[in-house]
């Protein structure tokens, strides 16, 4: 018997064609899950979903979808529903990194863009998502999951980050409301609060920034994507059920030290 079996459930993850997503879209399609990658590149979406169609069981399909226009939002819903007949649980994983200002540079343009990516994406797609999820449930078949990717820089201070610690603290507001407000129709909602993972976007950083943070980890080394396989799986299946409104570090101790 299989425990984490996620077989005719259906997942979608954006940003999934890469980093922390695709790691977990990994573990989705590994347990059977049929899997909706939604995000903007084509050619990597394309990339992903062959990654994936030969690591399961399960359908894969790559939508094109900006997360910042809600009509890319509420279509791509529409093309999941039809291609893959349902959605079961929804990874709200797409993001930036922020400006990178300190906070007597901010700009209207820099804040705003980095909150409508961070937050505002992750809310409409919880928007047009739980619809589907609470028709369902009217129907007699209630449940649903929401995972959104958060950060550790909501809950601690880093210089150059305020607008990008602003909008994943605000995420983490939006995870406990919805864990709240869609209780009743046995939709749960969680966020993981990430620590430092090596992604195309850390590789940005200065190599600094890497060897300073590996120091202050108490586990003294940075996130293993694979770890984020089961991980994702947890949090899809019926064994993570009574576990909502929760935001989980997943730091290797980053948090506490």
């Amino acid at each position: 018997m299989n425990l984490f079996d996620l077989t005719d459930r259906t997942a979608i993850v954006t940003g999934g064609n890469g980093g922390l997503g695709l790691a977990m879209a990994r573990g989705l399609a590994k347990a059977g899950a049929d899997v909706a990658i939604w995000a903007r590149n084509p050619e990597k979406n394309a990339s992903a979903r062959s990654e994936l169609q030969a690591l399961g069981r399960g359908e894969v399909i790559a939508i094109a979808c900006d997360v910042v226009e809600e009509e890319a939002i509420a279509a791509a819903v529409a093309k999941t529903i039809n291609e893959l007949g349902r959605i079961d649980g929804c990874f709200a994983n797409a993001g930036v990194s922020g400006a990178g200002t300190p906070i007597p540079d901010i700009t209207v343009e820099g804040w705003d863009h980095t909150m409508a990516i961070n937050t505002r994406g992750a809310a409409l797609v919880y928007k047009h998502v739980s619809r589907h999820m609470i028709e369902r449930a009217k129907q007699g078949d209630a449940g649903g999951k929401l995972i959104a990717t958060s950060s550790g820089q909501s809950i601690m201070g880093v210089n150059r980050s305020s607008d990008y610690a602003a909008s994943k603290a605000a995420l983490n507001g939006l995870t406990r409301a919805a864990a709240f407000e869609l209780a009743r129709y046995r939709i749960t909602a969680n966020a993981l609060l990430f620590g430092y993972y090596e992604t195309d976007i850390t590789a940005k950083a200065d190599p600094r920034f890497g060897e300073w943070m590996a120091k202050r980890i108490p586990l003294r080394r940075p996130g293993d994507h694979a770890g984020l396989e089961g991980l994702a799986v947890f949090l899809a299946s019926s064994h993570s059920d009574y576990i909502t409104g929760q935001c989980l570090p997943v730091d290797g101790g980053l948090s506490i030290s």
